[in-house]
């Protein structure tokens, strides 16, 4: 009998982004058992964690955290390969290619808040924009898009200013800074 073993090594980074990935699952699980009016509305925790892991390791490790989260959380909630797993996936690269654009804006104007408001925002649009051109293609669906604007900009903001507090404080286990080669 021939026997074979299978290393996999990993990196530093590796475990990094792992942490952090487990965070952002674990406030993707908060944001599930929070009981909203409209279905759809959450309020986006787990964007917290990418704020943060943006501003301190860039756009790369961001966007790993981004899509193990909705790979993993859809995995966790039995919704993969299901509409609402490409919802949550189209908003997250919306939201991902607005913060690599935001990337742009001059810092000393555009903080976390902004930033975090301008991802809500461009979630919304991109799941939106699924909705209509995939699963509801009747234009009774942008009739919800003020309470989703309402809920983008709330949540934006209360994000925003967490990942500012918590990019500001050392104390945040997991996230601490660590050079990433």
């Amino acid at each position: 009998m021939i026997r074979s073993t299978i290393e996999i090594s990993s990196t530093s980074e590796d475990h990094h982004v792992a942490r952090c990935a487990a965070a952002a699952i674990g406030l993707s699980l908060v944001d599930a058992a929070i009981p909203t009016p409209i279905p759809g509305i959450k309020p986006g925790f787990a964007n917290i964690v990418i704020l943060i892991v943006l501003e301190r390791y860039g756009f790369r490790t961001a966007a790993w955290v981004s899509l193990l989260r909705v790979f993993a959380a859809s995995l966790l909630f039995g919704s993969f390969l299901s509409p609402g797993f490409f919802l949550a996936l189209c908003g997250a690269l919306s939201s991902l290619f607005s913060l690599f654009l935001s990337g742009i804006l001059p810092k000393r104007f555009f903080g976390q808040v902004s930033r975090s408001v301008i991802a809500a925002f461009a979630h919304i649009s991109g799941q939106m924009a699924l909705a209509y051109f995939w699963l509801i293609p009747h234009a009774g669906l942008f009739s919800l898009a003020p309470f989703f604007a309402l809920a983008a900009l709330v949540f934006g903001i209360v994000n925003g200013l967490a990942a500012s507090y918590f990019s500001e404080s050392e104390k945040v286990e997991g996230l601490h800074q660590v050079p990433i080669q």
